[in-house]
Order: C-alpha cells, then structure tokens, then sequence
C-alpha cells in the first residue's frame, strides 16, 4: 500500500521505506520546495528513517543549493535518483556533490528501491 500526493510541481509517491517523487516537466526545483517534502516526510516518516528516490523521467532543472536544505531533514537517510539520459545523470552525479548524505544514481527504478531498502537494514542495525 502507498500514499500518492498530486502537487502542483511533482507527483509523489510515499512507501514504507522511501518515497519517489516525479518532478513534472518545465518546474525548477528550489529550497522552497522542501517545505512540502518535510510535510510530507513529517506526517509518514515521524522519526522514522527514509530513503528519498527521484525518478526523472520529465525534464527540469535543481537549484543545487536544495540539496544543501534537503540534506538537513534529518531522517532521510539518503537519495537515490533515476536517470536513463547521460545528460541527466551527468546532472545528478553534479548535484550529488552539494548533497552531505548517501546519493546514488540507478538505471532502474528496481535498483533505487534494493538500494534504499539496504540503507534502511543498514540504519537499523
């Protein structure tokens, strides 16, 4: 079972362990918008671990100072982003760098899951 939140600027999709949020097209991605994704956090994951997974399938841009504020919510544990473009994993793999957390980049939608349930076990042991 998962929750789906239809906002303005993204879909998001909220699991046990981790969440996928699909950004939609043309939006540039600032600071501002982790306001909505701390309420989301806080009202599914109240101090609880997660695992934020971006699945860019739509194009759009990131403010890398988001990062910097992405990273302060303390319970996300780490990012995984899925890019299939090489300039768009160029991209993530740059943005990474302003990211203090775990952050990987997947091929797959399956890989960013068995890797954000990994950091979820690794977090509880």
């Amino acid at each position: 079972m998962f929750h789906y939140y239809d906002l303005e600027c993204a879909e998001t999709f909220v699991f046990d362990e981790f969440l996928i949020n699909q950004i939609r097209s043309g939006v540039t991605v600032t600071p501002e918008h982790n306001k909505m994704l701390k309420e989301i956090i806080d009202n599914h994951f109240m101090n609880k671990p997660v695992v934020y997974i971006s699945n860019r399938i739509n194009s759009y841009s990131v403010d890398p100072l988001t990062y910097l504020a992405t990273s302060k919510i303390f319970n996300i544990l780490g990012m995984a982003v899925i890019a299939k473009k090489d300039m768009v994993k160029n991209n993530a793999l740059f943005e990474g760098n302003f990211y203090g957390k775990p952050f990987e980049v997947f091929d797959t939608l399956s890989d960013a899951v068995a890797w954000a349930h990994k950091l979820i076990l690794e977090q509880s042991d």
